[in-house]
C-alpha cells in the first residue's frame, strides 16, 4: 500500500540533506573560490522549507518505471534549484515584492537586492551542472535530455514566459484563456518538466511519456488553482507568505474569473482529469496520483 505522507517525508528529507551538502563553498568553487555570502545567500533561499513537491514528481514518475528514489534525485535537486531560484527572484522589490517566504525573512531583506540576484543567478546555473554530472545518470543522451527538457521548463517558453505574462497582464489585463496560458507556463511547466523528467530517467516509450505529459499539465493547472484558492481564504501565519496580494496588485487568477465556488469546482475537475491520465499504469502510479489529490486538498 502506498504512503504519500511517508513518500513525502523522505523525499523532503533526502533533498534538504543533498542540497545542504551540495550547497557548499568548496563544491561551489572553481576556477575560483566561491564567496562566503553568495553561499549563504543560497542556502538561505534553498534550505529549510519547501514541500520539495517538484523532486517528488520526478520520482513518483521514475518509480512507475521501477528506478530507484537514489536514483532520481539528482534529477529532483536540479528541479528543485531552479524553483527555489525562482522564488529568490520573484520575491525581488522588482517583481512580487515579498518580505516573507517559508516564514522567514525573503533572501534580499536577509541580505540585499544585488545577493539576491546573484544568488539566484548560481543556483539556476548550478543546477544545470548537476544534470550534467554522470553522477545523475550514466548515459549522456539521457543527461542530455534531461537538460533540455529542464530549460523547456524554466526558459522562455516556460516559467519565466510566463512570469513575463504575468507582469503584463497587471496592466494590461488577461482573459481566461490568456490567464490559462500564463499560469501553464508560470507555474504548471516546471511541474510538467518535473513528471516528464522522471519518465526520461525511466527510458519512457512515447505513449508513456505522452500520457504522463496529459497528467503533467492538469496537475500543474490544479496545482495553480489551489494556490490562487488560497491566496484568497488562507492566512498569512498558515502560509508562511503574505496573502491576498492577488488582489491587490491586479493579478489575472481563474478565482478573480470564476469566482470562488468556481473555482472550486474546475480544481476537482482538473484532480480528476489528472487522475484519468494515469489508468494505463495501474497501482504503479499510486504516487502521482496521490500527488495530486494533494494538490487539491492542501492548506498551505
Amino acid at each position: 500500500m502506498y504512503d504519500f505522507p511517508a513518500d513525502l517525508a523522505d523525499c523532503a528529507n533526502a533533498v534538504e540533506t543533498a542540497l545542504d551538502s551540495r550547497l557548499d563553498a568548496a563544491r561551489l568553487s572553481g576556477p575560483g573560490p566561491a564567496p562566503e555570502r553568495l553561499v549563504s545567500a543560497m542556502r538561505h533561499g534553498s534550505l529549510a522549507g519547501g514541500k520539495r513537491l517538484r523532486p517528488l514528481l520526478v520520482r513518483q514518475a521514475a518509480a512507475i518505471f521501477t528506478v530507484p528514489p537514489t536514483a532520481s534525485l539528482t534529477a529532483g535537486l536540479a528541479v528543485e534549484m531552479v524553483h527555489c531560484y525562482s522564488l529568490v527572484h520573484d520575491d525581488l522589490p522588482a517583481m512580487d515584492d515579498d518580505d516573507i517566504r517559508r516564514g522567514r525573512p525573503t533572501v534580499h531583506k536577509a541580505y540585499d537586492d544585488a545577493t539576491a540576484i546573484l544568488a539566484g543567478d548560481a543556483l539556476l546555473t548550478h543546477a544545470f551542472g548537476l544534470l550534467a554530472d554522470p553522477a545523475c545518470h550514466p548515459d549522456p543522451a539521457v543527461r542530455i535530455a534531461l537538460v533540455a527538457e529542464l530549460v523547456s521548463g524554466s526558459g522562455g517558453g516556460g516559467m519565466v514566459g510566463g512570469q513575463m505574462r504575468d507582469i503584463e497582464g497587471e496592466a494590461a489585463g488577461l482573459s481566461g484563456d490568456e490567464i490559462s496560458t500564463m499560469q501553464a507556463m508560470k507555474t504548471g511547466a516546471l511541474i510538467r518538466a518535473s513528471v516528464r523528467m522522471g519518465a526520461i530517467l525511466g527510458g519512457a516509450d512515447a505513449r508513456a511519456l505522452a500520457v504522463l505529459t496529459a497528467y503533467a499539465e492538469a496537475a500543474g493547472r490544479a496545482f495553480q488553482l489551489a494556490d490562487d484558492i488560497l491566496d484568497v481564504t488562507a492566512s498569512a501565519e498558515t502560509m508562511g507568505k503574505a496573502t491576498g496580494k492577488d488582489a491587490d496588485r491586479g493579478k489575472q487568477t481563474l478565482v478573480a474569473t470564476l469566482g470562488l465556488d468556481g473555482a472550486k469546482a474546475r480544481l476537482n475537475q482538473t484532480v480528476n482529469d489528472a487522475l484519468g491520465c494515469l489508468r494505463t499504469f495501474g497501482p504503479k502510479a499510486d504516487g502521482l496520483r496521490a500527488t495530486a489529490r494533494y494538490f487539491a486538498s492542501r492548506e498551505h
